[in-house]
């Protein structure tokens, strides 16, 4: 079959199944469920950031500030918590709507002045970063509690086996009733809808998924609380980008601006939105990644969470031309980005080879979108 036939995410699938299958042939533990376990929580973090990069990938743009957007709620968070003695959660709120602000803010000044978001973004990169070492001062971290609502985010497992499988098994149904009631609605407007045969089978996989994953995650402590999070973020941003006419005039504007105008569509709503949507997943990956150790992100870290977020974003089937990509190529990005991690962790495998890995990882997702790209236009569809 021709590469840009199978399409990116058939071959992230493939990606995936072939690096489970090497680290697991060098260390019997990989796939283990206390292993499986570790990288469905250490991978929650940056998998926040990538849905909200796959947000600005469909309008057509990059965000570079994650990163930096991600450490800075963090330090916010901790600031009031700390410092001011603002409880947690309400501290927690306040981190996000930092971000949030500063989306709006980026998105904002990309819109008026017509300044490229690449650069609106870098010079975001390097204003939060500095920032944040600023708001750190000489101590560089700030400490939470280490039992508290934050830290227990990626400590907390759903360990009763029969709420563990009844989630599972009302996730599949929901599902399946979802896309039956699809079907019968496009098919009652005389539109094209998804044949009962490929419901059948998609929910088929689903529960396959989902029982196989419990099943192993049981076998150490039950479905991880970060885990689950996700996962609820994911369905709830694939139903606003997909089904939702917001999402609809994301891809019609990552299409082409002058179009969208044309048809009605508030570009500068819609952009500026889209960047507040960034920064919000940005704060709330960062407060997952800052859970473990109960303290503030490392400053240093920030290019890394960028690029590792778009790594995942584009691995997964986002389209670095705009138009195109779900929420659940994050998951399936941010999957195979950190088995990568975990894999050269386990192995003792020096950090530099990890990020080249990454790197040559991320240059194959960028063909692979490009040569798609070729031939759905070749073939006439967008």
């Amino acid at each position: 079959m021709h590469l840009g036939e199978l399409g990116g995410r058939a071959w992230t699938i493939l990606g995936l199944l072939a690096v489970w299958v090497a680290f697991q042939a060098f260390n019997g533990h990989f796939l283990s469920p206390r292993s499986l376990s570790a990288i469905s929580v250490e991978m929650v973090g940056t998998g926040m950031i990538a849905l909200g990069i796959v947000f600005v990938l469909a309008l057509g743009e990059i965000d570079l500030s994650v990163g930096s957007i991600a450490g800075l709620a963090t330090v916010v968070f901790a600031l009031l918590n700390v410092h001011a003695g603002i409880p947690e959660v309400i501290s927690a709120l306040l981190a996000v709507l930092s971000g949030a602000m500063i989306g709006a803010l980026q998105g904002l000044l990309h819109t008026k002045s017509g300044v490229p978001a690449y650069v609106i973004t870098l010079a975001g990169l390097l204003g939060w970063y500095g920032l944040t070492l600023y708001l750190l001062g000489a101590n560089g971290t700030i400490n939470f509690n280490d039992t508290g609502p934050i830290a227990s985010l990626t400590s907390s497992h759903l360990s009763n086996p029969a709420a563990a499988y009844g989630l599972a098994a009302t996730s599949t149904a929901a599902f399946l009733l979802t896309s039956y009631a699809n079907h019968r609605r496009h098919k009652a407007a005389s539109m094209p809808s998804t044949s009962l045969s490929t419901i059948l089978l998609h929910t088929g996989m689903l529960a396959v998924a989902a029982f196989a994953a419990t099943y192993v995650l049981q076998a150490f402590q039950g479905p991880p609380l970060a885990l689950l999070i996700f996962l609820t973020a994911v369905v709830v941003l694939d139903y606003l980008l997909r089904r939702m006419p917001y999402g609809r005039k994301v891809f019609a504007l990552g299409s082409g601006a002058e179009a969208a105008r044309r048809a009605g569509i508030n570009v500068a709503a819609v952009r500026i939105s889209v960047f507040m949507i960034s920064g919000i997943m940005s704060a709330i990956g960062g407060l997952f990644l800052a859970s473990p150790t109960a303290s503030t992100i490392q400053p240093s870290s920030s290019p890394t969470l960028l690029l590792s977020a778009l790594a995942a974003a584009v691995l997964g089937g986002a389209s670095l031309f705009g138009a195109r990509g779900t929420t659940w190529s994050a998951l399936l990005g941010i999957l195979v980005i950190q088995s990568i991690a975990s894999g050269v962790a386990l192995l003792g495998i020096q950090a530099a080879l990890h990020f080249m890995i990454t790197a040559g990882v991320l240059l194959a997702a960028a063909l692979i979108d490009s040569t798609s790209r070729r031939v759905r236009r070749a073939q006439g569809r967008p």
